[in-house]
């Protein structure tokens, strides 16, 4: 609890990964994946409450052996490759206010894709958003992109490179003349 505002982190973690399979339980560094994300949230001094969501038996005894709660199995309709990642969150919220009438101010949500934040970035993004709350009802995690945007390019159908952002090229732009752009890291989404 932050400045009495009660704050839910959800650590959503599916069993059917296609591209590393049992992403969320292979062990990274000594420790399951999914156990990163759960450590650093119980470490926060602000959240109340850590829940995995997952259709998955053994992702969820992985996330009880580490200390969050699995009061429910999500649908298998809400964990497939094409289920958008806001569905299961939603559905989680909706479903601890039905079957136990709780609610909470803010949603912290951990994706355990992204095992390198810790709890100061969790607590700094917290007070972050609540000192703000007059303008601003939600906060995402960025990472400065390394190289400017405008050199990426695409390969068209004779293979030849075309740019992907027009640009004025005739300025001959060194990388410290670009805007600093920032990207989607996946790492604190925070929502009241």
């Amino acid at each position: 609890m932050y400045i009495g505002k009660s704050i839910l982190a959800i650590v959503p973690a599916r069993g059917g990964s296609k591209g590393v399979p049992r992403k969320n339980i292979r062990y990274i560094a000594g420790k399951p994946m999914i156990a990163w994300s759960i450590d650093v949230a119980k470490r926060s001094k602000y959240i109340d409450r850590i829940i995995v969501s997952t259709e998955d038996e053994e992702i969820g005894d992985v996330a009880l052996k580490c200390g969050a709660e699995i009061p429910f199995l999500r649908p298998n309709e809400l964990a497939r490759d094409n289920t958008p990642g806001v569905d299961p969150i939603l559905y989680t919220v909706k479903k601890l206010e039905k079957d136990e009438n709780s609610k909470y101010d803010f949603i912290l949500l951990l994706q355990p894709t992204s095992p390198l934040r810790n709890e100061k970035h969790i607590d700094e993004a917290i007070e972050m958003l609540m000192n703000s709350m007059d303008k601003f009802d939600s906060l995402i995690s960025v990472t400065e992109l390394e190289h400017p945007v405008y050199w990426n390019r695409i390969v068209d159908d004779n293979k030849k490179l075309k740019s992907f952002i027009e640009y004025d090229k005739s300025k001959n732009y060194r990388r410290q003349d670009f805007d600093v752009i920032y990207r989607l890291n996946g790492a604190i989404y925070l929502i009241v």
